[in-house]
């Protein structure tokens, strides 16, 4: 029987497996286990007994946004409604956080827009270029599609800008004078 849990540190072996499976295709980004060990947290897991099938994690941005990332079904088990589940729980998890927005970086948007996602200019997106994206080696050619679900209304203040409509070049400028 699946069932879609928070991970735990038994599953960091098998998730390092599965998504460097996709990372060696180009499809994902690699990860290690000292990444996930330090990540645990933001990741829930699908099971079968023993059997890790699929992983996911909620990786927190703003006090209004967060990332759906390391989405990773088994080969195997694609189009059984495993990464569907995933994602479904993670978006409850932003819900318990109040968060107003959900985004990933994909290279199957169709997924994503079955379940509420819409493509964006990834510009729209605050934080992710100029954290994790500046270490990738696909950062001056990326292709992957930006996708976001608003979840809420949210406040909108200049420390807490929303998603959308948020200017890049300030957050450029006051990285690079730091």
């Amino acid at each position: 029987m699946i069932q879609v849990r928070k991970a735990g540190l038994r599953d960091i072996g098998p998730m390092v497996q599965l998504i460097n499976r996709y990372a060696a295709d180009g499809i994902m980004l690699p990860r290690n286990q000292f990444e996930l060990a330090e990540h645990v947290r933001d990741f829930t897991v699908a099971t079968d007994g023993p059997e890790l099938l699929g992983c996911g994690a909620l990786h927190i941005y703003t006090p209004h946004s967060a990332e759906v990332r390391s989405l990773a079904v088994d080969p195997t088990r694609k189009r059984s409604g495993i990464g569907r589940r995933i994602v479904e729980q993670l978006e409850k998890e932003a819900h318990q956080f109040e968060l107003g927005a959900l985004f990933a970086f994909t290279y199957v948007a169709g997924f994503f827009e079955k379940l509420g996602f819409k493509e964006v200019d990834r510009g729209e997106l605050p934080l992710k270029a100029w954290k994790d994206c500046l270490s990738c080696p696909k950062f001056n050619a990326c292709d992957e599609i930006a996708v976001l679900k608003r979840l809420r209304e949210y406040p909108h203040d200049a420390f807490n800008a929303p998603i959308v409509g948020m200017p890049l070049t300030g957050i450029i400028v006051s990285r690079l004078k730091s």
